[in-house]
């Protein structure tokens, strides 16, 4: 028994594993990404199934978030304190089992319920990443591999779009989403069978003893401002991202430009391509220049002017709309970095419990942002129906959607306020080394 136990040690401690962890990681956000974008290109199929307006397809994309949020609430201190393998595993199968349900019902109540399945699952995606990135790499390495969370994210969003509205063209949606159901629950087998939780607690050991996670040090995580200010950027850095590729950029596009469905997604996957590229490549350079302030507000306001040129412009090229978007995402990219000042100001055994805590804001305001962009477009509606659906002009889109640079404006604000600690993680860095 000793020498397979000391066998498992070894295999768990070689130099691969850490990397082959991350990328089963990876996975998982990829996945997470499919499923969250996915209403995006079947936005008339499903107003037309469950007979819904621009408001309900809203609150029904949405649930996604509802649940999302409350797990956020919970998924930090959990994973710190239990399994991470058994917790993901766990998650990703409820997810596949959400994605399942939901392409079998014909009840909008019923395809509610598990939209959220997919969002409760999907919550331990980020922090399970980010929790085995600050525990398996050198702190002076955060930025730059959690930015290539962004790029494992992205590129599910990007499959989400075009790819997957293709499938949904040649097969349906609802065999669409069965494939991806089924995707979650062999993923989850995976996860379960490959990922161990030894040799992640002798790693943090390495870095820093392991403590008990009590509800004094959890305080200690929710009474600090600088945790509140980077929960609040991030949400309000990323919600324009989601909210415009996650479901309403695609019916603007196609009505702003008369394109078709797979055409739309084509140009908002480029957003998403370009927040896989932004994420490592501005986490590396901030993690280069010692300056992680200037680089996210350099993030931010180079994606404010690129999605306001292409919301409030009319008659562009659409290369140049496409140019326009990659730029926006490759600019969003930034608001990665928020998650490296969070572990460089609260101590490593509550990574994940901060790294949950600052992720919330994703869903915090992306459980209402898809919501009110709809409520928005109800009330300008002239109540004209083509189809069986509600139709929706090229200015009702304009107006609706202006929520999203004045998020960005906020976010690029609160950056005045939030302290940059990347003197500090290198003086610990150099002391390690």
């Amino acid at each position: 028994m000793s020498g397979r136990l000391s066998s498992k040690k070894h295999f768990t401690q070689f130099a691969v594993y850490p990397i082959g962890i991350v990328i089963l990681c990876s996975a998982f956000l990829f996945y997470k990404y499919v499923l969250q974008v996915s209403p995006s290109i079947m936005t008339q199929q499903l107003m037309q199934v469950f007979n819904i307006t621009g408001v309900g397809l809203g609150n029904l994309a949405a649930t996604f978030f509802y649940a999302y949020f409350v797990t956020q609430l919970f998924v930090g201190v959990l994973l710190d304190k239990y399994s991470v393998r058994l917790l993901s595993s766990l998650a990703i199968l409820v997810s596949g089992l959400g994605a399942c349900l939901f392409a079998a019902t014909h009840l909008v109540i019923e395809a509610g319920i598990y939209r959220a399945m997919m969002g409760f699952g999907a919550a331990f995606a980020t922090v399970c990443y980010l929790k085995t990135t600050a525990v398996w790499f050198k702190p002076n390495q955060f930025a730059f591999i959690s930015g290539l969370l962004a790029t494992a994210a992205m590129l599910g969003a990007v499959f989400g779009e075009a790819p997957l509205s293709f499938i949904v063209q040649a097969y349906g949606w609802r065999a669409c989403l069965m494939g991806c159901g089924v995707a979650g629950i062999i993923l989850a087998i995976l996860f379960f069978a490959i990922v161990r939780d030894e040799s992640f607690s002798g790693n943090l050991t390495a870095h820093q003893v392991k403590h008990g996670i009590t509800l004094k040090a959890v305080w200690q995580v929710i009474k600090n401002k600088q945790n509140w200010l980077l929960t609040f950027y991030s949400g309000l850095s990323f919600t324009p991202v989601a909210v415009f590729g996650g479901l309403w950029g695609n019916p603007f596009l196609q009505e702003t430009y008369n394109i078709s469905q797979i055409q739309a997604a084509s140009l908002v996957s480029l957003s998403f391509i370009g927040l896989a590229i932004g994420g490592p490549l501005l986490g590396l350079i901030s993690d280069r220049m010692g300056k992680r302030m200037h680089v996210m507000f350099m993030g931010n306001v180079i994606a404010l002017l690129a999605l306001s040129v292409v919301i409030y412009c009319p008659g562009l090229p659409h290369y140049l709309v496409g140019a326009l978007l990659f730029i926006f995402g490759t600019g969003i990219g930034a608001f990665m970095i928020a998650f490296a000042v969070g572990k460089e100001s609260n101590p490593l055994f509550l990574a994940a419990t901060v790294i949950a805590l600052i992720n919330s804001g994703d869903g915090i305001f992306g459980s209402f942002s898809e919501p009110l962009v709809g409520k928005v477009l109800d009330l300008g509606w002239d109540g004209k129906i083509i189809n069986g659906i509600h139709y929706f002009t090229e200015q009702d889109y304009r107006m609706a959607l202006s929520l999203l640079p004045a998020y960005l404006l906020v976010a690029t604000v609160l950056l005045f306020f939030i302290r940059d600690n990347k003197r500090h993680i290198n003086a610990i860095a150099e002391i390690e080394a």
